[in-house]
This record gives structure tokens, C-alpha cells and sequence, in this order.
């Protein structure tokens, strides 16, 4: 039986993308098309602002039926809202949106336990295999080896730094804990005279440039050697597939919370 979704910001980049794959993939059924009661965009079929030509199915302001996932890429304050909608239906929810702050969180966590969410900052799978590639080589390596990351998306992108950017500093961190090494400081960018690296120093930098999509490098270097890990993101596709693969995995489970690792490595 076909897994059925509303998506959430379906008028955004990403909504339209997820509705377009959805819609070409028999493995689901798009029922709902949502968007905040202010958008100018209501009314409209949903199939013609994803490029896919007319579903019949209008863009509205709840879900006009049952469903059984509701993928949510609008906004903090809108995966609050759909989170509701979410409860009170008892549904599953999927969250693309990222900066969350830890009140929201929170919150999420609370209804974690009433109903299954899935939070990922990143829905590639590239990325994830990433995140996990990262805490390995964090956990083998001590802190004579400095860490920078550098992220890059485009000019429209609201939060810094990025979501997934977040994600590999706490990936750095997991392993370093795994080792029984403490977390690292973070520092933002750098300007001045900022005198000799401490050790064990998180640095990180936000790229906002054009249209790129999405990019992430981490690099750990010692004295004698540097090593890079990096993910580029082509098209928003990524995003999406791994989104509805997350909606897929996650319909029908358990009330919690779970991460894209879970769909793609199991929970331990």
C-alpha cells in the first residue's frame, strides 16, 4: 500500500521537489499540499507550482484528508504549527526545516514520545554516510589535529551556520566522546590578530554565494598531513529522495525520535 503524505511548504524549493518525485514514484500518494494561511500561493494546484502539469490536488492550509506522514520544510515557526497537526492526528511527522531553537526542541522531544518524528539536519544520504565517516575519524585522532569546517549555500539561505554544518561538529564531538576525549570550542570565523590555535579548536565558516546548493568539507590537519571529507550537493533532488525515503521508513513505527541514521544504519 502506498504511503500517504502531505508536504509542508509545498510551495517552497524543496516542497515542490518533494511533490514532483512523490508523484512519479508508485511507492507513494501525495494527499495534502500545505502552506501558512498568509501564503498568496493557496488555491493553487499543487502539480502545476511543482512543474508536473495539474493533480487536482490544491494547495490549503490543512491536510484535506487522512494521511499517514506529513514532511514538513517550512520554517521553525511552521514545524510548530505542523507538529500540532501532527499530534492531534496522531501521524508521523518528518522534519527537513532546520534552526530550531533548543525551546523547540524540546517541544519535539515532548511529543517524540506521543508520535514517531524524524529530525535530520540533512536529508542526503551522502551526507549521513558522512556524519558517520566523520565520528569514526574523530574518535582515531587526538587533538593535535585542528578541524575546520566550511560550508557554502545560496545567497537566500536565512540561518548560519548551516544545519548540516552543525550536524559534523557534533559528529566531532561523538567521536571525540567515543575516545573519551572532551568537546571542542568553536570558533566562528577569525579576524585579527587571534594568536597560535588552541588545541582541540572547532573551527567553522558559512559560505553565502549565488545559487549553490549546498556544499560541506571538513578538514583535519596535523603537522605533516591534512585529510579532507566532503559532500557536494548537484540538485535539491538529493534532499528530496532522501526525504521521502525517510517518510517511507518512518510510517507505522514506534512514537520517538529518530535521525536519518536510523533509517539508514538501524538504531542500536
Amino acid at each position: 500500500m502506498a504511503t500517504r503524505i502531505a508536504v509542508a511548504g509545498a510551495a517552497g524549493r524543496m516542497g515542490r521537489r518533494i511533490i514532483a518525485l512523490a508523484c512519479a514514484d508508485t511507492a507513494f500518494k501525495l494527499v495534502g499540499a500545505l502552506e501558512s494561511p498568509g501564503s498568496d500561493l493557496l488555491g493553487r494546484d499543487a502539480g502545476e507550482l511543482a512543474g508536473i502539469g495539474q493533480l487536482g490536488l490544491a494547495v490549503t492550509v490543512a491536510p484535506p484528508g487522512e494521511f499517514d506522514v506529513l514532511i514538513d520544510f517550512s520554517s521553525p515557526k511552521g514545524t510548530m504549527h505542523w507538529l500540532g497537526v501532527c499530534q492531534e492526528a496522531r501521524r508521523a511527522l518528518v522534519i527537513g526545516t532546520t534552526g530550531h531553537d533548543e525551546s523547540a526542541i524540546l517541544k519535539l522531544r515532548s511529543a517524540a514520545t506521543a508520535i514517531p518524528i524524524l529530525k535530520a539536519a540533512n536529508m542526503s544520504v551522502g551526507v549521513n554516510l558522512m556524519l558517520r565517516l566523520v565520528r569514526q575519524a574523530a574518535a582515531a585522532l587526538d587533538d593535535s589535529y585542528d578541524v575546520e569546517i566550511v560550508e557554502a549555500h545560496h545567497r537566500f539561505k536565512v540561518d548560519a551556520p548551516s544545519g548540516t554544518a552543525l550536524a559534523i561538529r557534533d559528529a566531532v564531538n561523538a567521536g571525540r566522546a567515543d575516545a573519551g576525549n572532551g568537546p571542542g570550542h568553536v570558533v566562528h570565523g577569525r579576524q585579527g590578530n587571534t594568536g597560535d590555535r588552541k588545541a582541540g579548536e572547532i573551527g567553522m565558516h558559512a559560505l553565502r554565494i549565488g545559487d549553490t546548493v549546498g556544499e560541506h568539507t571538513i578538514s583535519f590537519g596535523a603537522l605533516g598531513e591534512t585529510f579532507s571529507i566532503s559532500h557536494s550537493a548537484h540538485s535539491r533532488d538529493t534532499f528530496a529522495s532522501g526525504a521521502l525515503r525517510a517518510a517511507a521508513w518512518i510510517a507505522g513505527k514506534q512514537p520517538g525520535l529518530y535521525d536519518m541514521q536510523d533509517v539508514l544504519f538501524g538504531r542500536a
